[in-house]
């Protein structure tokens, strides 16, 4: 099944807005979250079929709100992609190993993106 809805997670009001420009340019559907907490409200209410987290993020980090989407049998299913600027080798390995499907660091290229998409879809 093609992916349609994605959730942009990340507490910059200038990545959600350049990360849904491009994503609804390509035809899907995007809602945001500021937070963690925001986007677990927002997971439960209406569940995305794709996750875009950032981890620097006030409260929780996008680490820990992506291992708790994974630890719940309600949004287990849904892939999280963590776009980051953390670029270490070992925050890659960490957030994959906390449930992330796939890891891309900041600035996000939009053809990786779109080709990271269409690889999960």
């Amino acid at each position: 099944m093609a992916i349609q809805k994605i959730l942009v997670v990340d507490d910059s009001p200038t990545e959600r807005y350049f990360l849904t420009d491009v994503l609804v340019k390509n035809g899907f559907s995007v809602s945001t979250a500021e937070s963690g907490e925001e986007a677990l409200t927002k997971i439960k209410a209406d569940k995305p079929q794709l996750i875009l987290m950032d981890v620097v993020m006030p409260g929780q980090n996008g680490f820990q709100i992506t291992r708790a989407i994974a630890k719940d049998p309600e949004t287990q299913d849904v892939p999280v992609i963590i776009c980051t600027s953390k670029n270490q080798e070992t925050d890659r390995i960490w957030g994959l190993r906390q449930g992330a499907r796939d890891y891309l660091v900041k600035p996000i290229d939009p053809q990786e993106l779109l080709a990271k998409i269409a690889a999960l879809g």
